[in-house]
Formats: structure tokens, sequence, C-alpha cells
């Protein structure tokens, strides 16, 4: 487990905020991801709550020069051996069952696992995790929750995602626990669709700058 965190650990610590991107079409998630890469966000996280998203890890693997392309919302087995095949550096999941831990376990691919409560917490400490999501982190009781956490779980780490956004995301990490920040706002839908990347690359290198 010690080498996985640590690969994973060098993935979320390239930046304060990881994208968590829904793509619709997979032939502007190139473009997309470059615009991201360009702000200084290079690692990226692609949901498969779409069609056309293991195409998009797919193209983002092969063609983004500098990028880390994850797969979240990875639900099972199925989905793990198919986003890992698709060049996934990374895989989130919004929680934990026994047959992702399993699949994790048997994989040299990272695995972002998500957890609401403190119980949920302790049970993936005890497989030996220690690098967290934390989902949905606003309606899961926010950055005060987490601070809660702090000192009872200290040695777990969490990149929050859920509600989070430029204007609450340093409520977040100012934490010691957290490690980065999973927002949607670097990829407006309206950006992304009219083509803007300028404009998706500003918002990146804003996100960016929160490292301070």
């Amino acid at each position: 487990m010690g080498e996985k965190t640590e690969r994973l650990l060098s993935i979320l610590k390239l930046q304060p905020v990881v994208p968590v991107l829904i793509v619709e079409d997979a032939k502007s998630a190139v473009l997309l991801a470059r615009a991201l890469v360009a702000g200084g966000l290079r690692a990226i996280e692609i949901t498969m709550r779409t069609p056309a998203a293991l195409d998009a890890v797919r193209a983002v693997a092969a063609e983004v020069e500098g990028a880390e392309v994850g797969a979240g919302t990875i639900l099972n087995a199925a989905h793990w051996e198919a986003a890992v095949q698709a060049g996934s550096k990374f895989i989130v999941s919004p929680g934990t069952t026994q047959e992702l831990l399993d699949a994790a376990a048997n994989s040299p691919v990272p695995l972002l696992p998500g957890a609401a409560t403190a119980s949920e917490v302790m049970a993936l400490r005890e497989e030996g995790y220690q690098v967290l999501k934390f989902f949905p982190a606003e309606q899961a009781g926010g950055a005060a929750y987490l601070k809660a956490l702090s000192s009872p779980l200290a040695g777990t780490f969490f990149c929050p995602t859920g509600g989070i956004s430029l204007k609450n995301a340093n409520d977040y990490l100012s934490l010691p626990n957290v490690i980065c920040v999973g927002g949607s706002w670097v990829a407006p839908k309206e950006l992304v669709a009219e083509g803007d990347w300028a404009g998706i690359t500003k918002l990146a290198s804003e996100a960016f700058a929160l490292k301070g």
C-alpha cells in the first residue's frame, strides 16, 4: 500500500484543485485537458457518468502532454478494469465496497476511496488507506467536519469534493489534513460548449494560485 499511496500523493500534490469533469463529447476532452494543464492543473479526474467518459480518458492519456488523468465515479470491479485499460493513472470512488477494495488490491493503480463519516474513515484506515476522498464535502459537514476529524484521526489526509468552489476552497485547503480539493467550477459547461479554452485556462490559473 505504501508505494501506491506515494504514487497517489505525487499526483494529488501537483496542484491545490483537481478538476472533476463530466465529459459529454470525447473529442473536446483533449482540448479541455490541454486548457487545464496550461493553467497549471495537471491532475484531472474524468467521471464515468457519460458514454463518452472512457474514450475521453483514453484520448487524454494518449494525447495530452503533462496530464495525469484519473477516472472517477468508479462503482465496481468492471468499471475499474475498463478505466485502467483506458489509461487511468488513478481511480476515484464516491464510496467504498469490498468489491472495489479487492479490485484495488489486485491493481498497481492507486485508489482514492470515498468516505463521509468517521466510521468509514476508520474502516479504510484498517485497510491501509491514508488518503481519502471526502464526499459529498459540503453536504456531509464541510470544512468544519474535516477539521474535527484532524486530531482523532491524525495521519489521514483528504481530497474533499462536492459543493466546493473558488469561494470556499481555501476553507478546506487551510486545514492540516487536506491535500487538495476536487471541483467542477474550473470547467463550466457553458465554456466547454463554447470552446472557450482560454477562459478555462484562466479559471485553472486562478485555482492553481490557491496553492498560496
